[in-house]
């Protein structure tokens, strides 16, 4: 592994050295290199909606784990969660890979008063008090607080103060006022054990008005429909928004340096948009697909050592082991929990490279972290991300069942779907720009009836068999 401590422990204790290859350029170009040149690492870990993980699987290029468990290793059935293995197995009765960061609806129940949600709506703390912390949660309470924060506050150190701030616009469409927005207001996202069309539910529709009504009285900033990520975060460092609809994850860094400047300054997440009944918002966690997966290739010279280090790492005791390191070393048993040293937990909490490259503790290693085993060693988040982790808790609600169900590729239904979203990421900005309600819905129903035409109801007859296909599934 290297020259961090936690990793020489982790080699010391299993006798496993791992040599990363990371590609410097484009990793698919990388990977499709290996794939064509027959000649693939040992362990290959990439995003779960990777087209690669499909190649190698249909090439042959990696190997069963279920396979490799019941020759060399039954412990790795102990070890690994049987939800998640009946959710990667392939049409063939096989599983090739094992995720991290992946929650099934039986952990959500677990940990729920534990797990956060990444989406938060946020305001300036100090421009939210001095406007007396007006209610945010009805589209009137809204507008108010955005004009009222424009009016009192019309420049921030010396620039234009933009009181809303959104995920970028791209082609397809905005987080903001899609997904993130549906789930503040609590919108289901299946009926009667059938999908259920968010998009056209009157309380979505009703707060997409009242972003309208928000550009009609001048508060929007043309920025929020242009800028990109980095200009974003830049106006984030420099605290020029009033309000956010934004991950708290994607701003961590501009918060941390407002709160060092003045604690005052940064932005923490209270009540925004509800719907009518002003319902609990329901937050999405992680997804029981996870974020990147692991597998086995068929060229692995010792197959037997290689599926006992993955069960070594997916385990409780090889979670421990490169979440906490080596005890003595970077943590100790202190007031009875096994927790960083303080000079660790110091340096982890100021300068994450330099932890990284000292200790390799703490998700350095994250291949096959499992997010949820690891909370019960991680120590309490610094503010000021701890008010915006804890606003999210107990909000948090599992979207397993509907992960991957949408279609994708050449596919009739992945063209039709491909259509319909380019269609809605020109339409989004347009409804935002319309002068008034009825110029709103003729612009709505003008993408409804295009994205009949595209093939909505194929799109929808796909996405309703997976939907139910992930039902059973995570039902047995």
């Amino acid at each position: 592994m290297g020259v961090d401590l936690t990793s020489q422990y982790v080699t010391k204790k299993t006798g496993v050295n791992i040599n990363f290859i990371v590609p410097a350029g484009n990793e698919n170009e990388k990977l499709n290199t290996m794939i064509a040149s027959g000649k693939l690492p040992d362990f290959i870990t990439l995003g779960w909606w990777e087209d690669g993980v499909k190649k190698m699987i249909e090439g042959g290029l990696v190997l069963p784990l279920d396979e490799l468990a019941e020759k060399y290793d039954p412990y790795f059935f102990k070890v690994a969660d049987p939800i998640k293995l009946d959710w990667y197995r392939q049409p063939d009765g096989h599983v090739y890979g094992y995720p991290n960061a992946s929650s099934s609806p039986k952990d959500f129940d677990r940990y729920k008063e534990l797990k956060p949600s990444n989406q938060t709506f946020v305001v300036r703390k100090d421009i939210y008090e001095a406007l007396g912390k007006p209610d945010m949660r009805t589209p009137e309470g809204f507008l108010n607080a955005l004009k009222m924060a424009k009016e009192k506050f019309p420049t921030v150190n010396g620039q234009p103060l933009i009181p809303l701030g959104l995920h970028e616009f791209t082609e397809t469409g905005n987080y903001s006022l899609e997904d993130y927005l549906q789930n503040f207001l609590a919108i289901p996202r299946e009926k009667d054990g059938k999908l259920y069309d968010r998009l056209t539910d009157p309380e979505y529709i009703k707060w997409l008005k009242t972003f309208r009504k928000a550009n009609e009285m001048g508060l929007h900033a043309k920025d929020i429909f242009v800028d990109k990520r980095a200009q974003m975060e830049e106006k984030i460092a420099q605290g020029r928004y009033f309000a956010m609809i934004f991950q708290r994850s994607d701003f961590a860094a501009q918060n941390q340096a407002l709160f060092a400047k003045d604690p005052n300054s940064v932005y923490i997440a209270v009540d925004g948009p509800s719907n009518s009944n002003l319902d609990a918002p329901k937050l999405a966690g992680d997804g029981l697909s996870g974020w990147t997966i692991t597998l086995i290739s068929k060229d692995c010279k010792d197959k037997a050592r290689a599926i006992r280090f993955l069960s070594y790492l997916i385990s409780e005791e090889g979670q421990k082991d490169l979440y906490l390191g080596e005890k003595g070393i970077t943590y100790d048993t202190i007031d009875g929990k096994d927790q960083f040293k303080p000079e660790v937990l110091d340096l982890l909490n100021k300068d994450r490279a330099a932890f990284d490259k000292k200790y390799g503790a703490s998700y350095t290693f994250w291949m096959l972290m499992d997010t949820n085993m690891m909370l019960q060693w991680a120590p309490p988040t610094a503010e000021p991300m701890k008010q915006l982790e804890d606003w999210t808790k107990g909000k948090t609600v599992s979207y397993a069942v509907f992960d991957g169900i949408n279609p994708t590729g050449d596919s009739d239904e992945g063209i039709a779907a491909n259509k319909i979203a380019m269609e809605w990421g020109k339409t989004l900005p347009k409804l935002l720009l319309a002068k008034s309600d009825e110029e709103f819905d003729k612009l709505f129903n003008e993408f409804l009836e295009k994205r009949k035409q595209y093939g909505y109801d194929k799109v929808l007859k796909y996405q309703e068999q997976k939907y139910q296909e992930n039902k059973k599934k995570i039902e047995k």
